[in-house]
């Protein structure tokens, strides 16, 4: 605000002040915070970094679907690798918890697991993700 001022100080201010109307004024300081908030939130947010997730379009697609594994699952089974809760999950996909935890219990059982950690761990050697 200070250099705003000083600057309309050295732009003769009286002068200028008498032939623009206030609305003028608002709208000019208006766009300097949207500037400065547009700015802020650029620097604060720091743009997204959230990971995106690819299924791997190798060879061992054919073995994902000889496993009977649907591209959901292999998203799903991504995004555990990626440590990622059920509730994360079901953010990024736009699904239900419930609709996650069915996807993770089909993946189990096609993958003959009975934990996470065992699905991603076996997931790995074969290749799927």
């Amino acid at each position: 605000m200070a250099a705003l001022i000083a600057a309309l100080k050295a732009l003769e201010y009286k002068y200028i002040v008498r032939d623009l109307s206030l609305e003028f004024y608002l709208g000019i300081i208006a766009l300097a915070f949207t500037g400065l908030g547009i700015w802020a939130g650029i620097r604060l947010v720091g743009g997204s970094k959230t990971a995106k997730v690819e299924i791997s379009t190798s060879p061992d697609m054919a073995l994902a679907e000889k496993l009977g594994l649907t591209k959901r699952e292999l998203e799903v089974l991504a995004l555990m690798a990626a440590g990622l809760s059920n509730q994360e999950i079901a953010e990024k996909l736009f699904v239900s918890v419930s609709t996650v935890k069915t996807h993770s219990s089909n993946l189990f059982a096609k993958l003959e697991v009975k934990r996470r950690t065992q699905a991603i761990q076996k997931s790995k050697s074969l290749k799927l993700i």
